[in-house]
């Protein structure tokens, strides 16, 4: 770094990113679990997706919404991996000033598109359990479509900001951040220069995703509940249970999300390094557990998985055979 002016402020070339700096004997075993996350991930991502497409009564409004889920939590691991790694086996901790913001954008980018995402499937369930006659002709695939095009539209205008708003501040004060990625409201902090602009733009980031998303969710599930007590008792539960796999992706995207957010606010935490772990598990664990839920709670997408096994296993015994 350069110094400017005989300040404590200068100019940065890059991040240094952290790894569990009081435990260092941890890293390796640390990488491995986080590897090991990584590869249910994307196994059983891949295998939703791929289940999705090729079974032909799957194409409807719920499970297109839950291949859209697949790929982006399929990115979102994909874009903190390598670096998480780098970190923890390779001791490289650095990341040049640009890919930092690159790697900024898209973590906060695709979390957009996965909050929007989980308010269309909570849609679906609304729509599919208190208008069940107007199921399909409010939810055609020209208005998935376009549902789908407003969340990306929304997801890039409202992060691409993020980046520049940041690319702006001059003068830092140090360039060590305590995560092993790049978030904007830690980068920030860094800065040697007035930062409302980034604390205004981040609030309203919030309140504008995640604040109407939660919103948004709460009120269609407030409204699933009240027409499911108006259904007799075995009919209620059945429209409950339909819900049940999405409550729990919802619950696994916003309890580490409130969670981390929490943990950031404890000045003086117990458990040491606990922020850094909490922030790893926080970006893997729905790309992990997502998968899980919706192939033990889907009854179809188990049934394609199951056939799927055994035509696997027929043909292993197939080719022993030969």
């Amino acid at each position: 770094m350069t110094a400017v002016n005989n300040s404590t402020c200068s100019h940065i070339s890059h991040f240094t990113l952290s790894g569990l700096p009081d435990r260092v004997d941890l890293n390796f075993w640390l990488g491995l679990f986080l590897v090991s996350m990584y590869i249910v991930a994307v196994v059983g991502n891949a295998t939703v997706i791929y289940i999705i497409k090729v079974e032909q009564e799957l194409h409807e409004p719920m499970y297109i919404f839950l291949f859209m889920l697949s790929i982006v939590d399929l990115l979102i691991s994909t874009t903190v991996m390598p670096q998480m790694l780098s970190i923890l086996w390779f001791a490289s901790q650095h990341i040049p000033f640009n890919m930092c913001l690159t790697q900024m954008f898209f973590i906060h980018f695709l979390s957009a598109l996965e909050s929007g995402i989980l308010v269309a499937m909570a849609v679906d369930r609304y729509v599919a359990i208190c208008h069940p006659l107007r199921y399909t002709a409010i939810l055609t695939h020209r208005n998935i479509t376009k549902i789908s095009l407003i969340n990306l539209a929304r997801g890039v205008a409202v992060m691409v900001p993020i980046p520049l708003i940041i690319k702006r501040l001059p003068l830092w004060k140090g360039n060590v951040l305590t995560h092993s990625y790049c978030l904007h409201q830690e980068v920030m902090k860094l800065a040697c220069a007035e930062i409302h602009v980034n604390i205004i733009y981040g609030m309203f980031v919030i309140v504008s995703v995640m604040g109407v998303d939660s919103l948004f969710i709460s009120i269609s599930y407030l409204l699933i509940i009240k027409t499911a007590i108006c259904l007799v008792k075995e009919s209620s539960l059945k429209a409950i249970s339909t819900c049940a796999a999405h409550i729990c992706a919802v619950l696994v995207y916003y309890i580490p999300l409130i969670g981390l957010s929490v943990v950031h606010r404890i000045p003086n935490s117990p458990i040491p390094n606990l922020h850094i772990l909490f922030g790893n598990i926080y970006l893997l664990l729905p790309p992990v557990i997502n998968p899980l839920i919706y192939g033990i709670k889907t009854k179809q997408i188990r049934n394609r998985l199951v056939k799927l096994l055994s035509n696997g296993k027929s043909h292993g015994k197939a080719s022993c055979a030969l």
